[in-house]
């Protein structure tokens, strides 16, 4: 179980950044974070990577990984960012390289043997000799994520990992990731805009602004009066088939 407790950060010579966030959720849930760019949602993800230093808590089943290492942090969660950076490596040594927190400087049979398994489950075998640079931006995203996987985190968090994606593949990651938390019951927590993704995504949603989580709960919470709250554009909530979906101008 993830808890943020009375989270705060700001820099130096500026104003609070984060103020006051308060999140939980439970093992195998999907937390999507919303809001518009700004909102403070980049900064969280850094905080709870451990790449700033707020104040508060950061709870992981009762750890406060503010008082653990990077490297035992990396333990427990793994990140897949927007911008993916490989370096010039073949997918199977691109995932291997989500190992380093475990073995340090050289991979032993358990670190090659959790990289064979994360491939064959991503369906990325049949490309495990090939250069990563030479990947389609939805097969590079399956990279990312089976790097994330090889760690064997507990957490896995999402910086927008489809922005650069069309909707086919946008779609093919948010699959992924909603099976990889269900089936391994692990905690994810994503920022996304695509509105109408998040709804068939997420189990529970945070909809931040000026640094503060304003709004938290189930599909319910994103109506016309949030959404226009905090992103200040006129939506229109629409249901067809028992699926929720969003017209913006509305």
């Amino acid at each position: 179980m993830l808890e943020i407790k009375n989270l705060e950060f700001g820099y130096k010579k500026g104003q609070p950044v984060l103020k006051d966030i308060n999140l939980s959720l439970e093992d195998g849930e999907i937390g999507v974070l919303l809001g518009k760019n700004g909102a403070g949602k980049s900064t969280l993800f850094k905080c709870l990577l451990g790449l700033l230093k707020p104040t508060g808590e950061i709870l992981h089943d009762g750890k406060d990984l503010t008082k653990i290492s990077r490297i035992d942090r990396a333990k427990l969660i793994a990140y897949v960012p927007q911008e993916i950076s490989f370096g010039d490596l073949t997918v199977f040594d691109s995932v291997l390289t989500g190992r380093l927190s475990r073995f340090g400087m050289i991979a032993g049979a358990k670190d090659r043997e959790v990289v064979n398994n994360v491939l064959e489950e991503l369906d990325l075998s049949n490309i495990a000799n090939k250069n990563v640079n030479q990947l389609s931006g939805g097969e590079r995203q399956k990279v990312a994520i089976a790097r994330a996987l090889a760690q064997e985190p507990h957490m896995l968090v999402f910086d927008e990992p489809t922005g650069n994606l069309d909707i086919q593949n946008e779609k093919l990651i948010f699959d992924i990731a909603k099976r990889i938390a269900k089936e391994k019951n692990m905690t994810i927590i994503i920022a996304i805009h695509n509105l109408n993704f998040a709804f068939a995504f997420g189990d529970k949603f945070f909809l931040m602004k000026d640094g503060i989580i304003k709004y938290v709960g189930g599909a319910e919470i994103l109506n016309e009066e949030t959404i226009d709250d905090a992103f200040g554009v006129g939506v229109k909530i629409i249901e067809v088939d028992g699926n929720k979906g969003i017209i913006f101008g509305g």
